[in-house]
């Protein structure tokens, strides 16, 4: 069985929540995973079950709850300025730092996994070409907000008449916390969210920690995953994509609303890429089909492993 530790990594006059697990037979030349959760803010809850991939493929794997959320450190107090892609460069910058004291050479070489923002972040961080990254899989994620927003409207067309009029009256009136608005958006979310007969737990529970402290999606994002109104609503990094050198993964769901819109500039301008689309996934396809998913992953991240590891069990 796996092993975890638990750090709290100084940053901010605050602390970033991180755990490590560890694989119970590691494998030699495996390179040390680092996910990044989406939202902004969503915490590491929903992608907890990525973890398992330490077992699955003999390797450390690093989940962590980003400044402002979840175990980390929280701001509600902090102007709506200080919440940029560049505070979260930062502390992950931070945080490798941090290993480098805590694990010696261990995290000289690793793989950055992004889901949704996370991809954002993973491409935000890919840019700026650091040492050591060997791939990266941009997993249900966008190159720029204004297509993500073109596709969510493109798909918010395709939902009932009477979820549209919901959507539309409630944010015209701002009452984004009335109880019809709420129904009308989990309507998108089972479509294209998770498309799943239950609400994942693991969904619940980051859906719970934003309700705790909503500051930092609020801010960046907006109400929910497709009313962008926050900082976020202009960001771009389509003409930055050229610049990543690492291998890169692209991995989206067949009814994402990450839809190949979002994307395909990630696939067109990388030069070291390959692409997926999980059938009959949506947003979060690591919960929907998590062994396939699992798979793919792991077989990309074997792929670009020291040549002395073998391939994902």
């Amino acid at each position: 069985m796996s092993s975890e530790t638990i750090m709290h990594i100084p940053f901010e006059c605050g602390v970033t929540w991180v755990k490590v697990t560890r694989p119970d037979v590691p494998r030699a030349g495996a390179y040390p995973l680092i996910v990044l959760h989406g939202g902004p803010g969503f915490c590491h809850n929903y992608v907890d079950n990525l973890a398992e991939l330490a077992d699955r493929t003999g390797r450390a794997v690093v989940l962590y709850d980003q400044y402002g959320c979840g175990n980390s450190t929280k701001r509600p107090d902090a102007p709506v300025g200080f919440w940029t892609p560049e505070l979260f460069v930062r502390e992950f910058f931070n945080l490798l730092d941090a290993f480098q004291t805590r694990f010696p050479g261990e995290f000289e070489t690793y793989h950055l996994l992004g889901q949704s923002w996370g991809g954002m972040l993973g491409s935000e961080i890919a840019v700026t070409q650091p040492v050591g990254l060997v791939s990266l899989s941009l997993c249900n994620t966008l190159a720029s907000m204004e297509r993500w927003i073109t596709a969510a409207n493109t798909l918010l067309a395709e939902l009932p008449g009477d979820v549209r009029d919901a959507l539309a009256r409630h944010e015209a009136d701002g009452t984004y916390g009335d109880p019809e608005y709420v129904w009308a958006t989990k309507v998108y979310d089972t479509l294209h969210v998770h498309r799943m007969a239950v609400e994942p737990k693991e969904y619940v529970d980051s859906e719970a920690a934003i309700a705790v402290d909503p500051t930092v999606y609020n801010t960046m994002n907006g109400p929910n995953e497709f009313h962008v109104i926050g900082t976020l609503k202009d960001w771009t990094i389509e003409d930055r994509i050229s610049l990543i050198q690492a291998s890169t993964l692209v991995l989206a769901g067949e009814f994402d609303e990450a839809t190949p819109l979002c994307w395909q500039p990630f696939v067109d301008k990388i030069s070291d890429v390959r692409s997926v689309v999980m059938e009959g996934c949506s947003h979060c396809s690591h919960l929907e089909k998590p062994e396939e998913f699992f798979r793919i992953v792991g077989r990309f991240l074997a792929a670009h492993d020291d040549p002395a590891t073998g391939t994902c069990r």
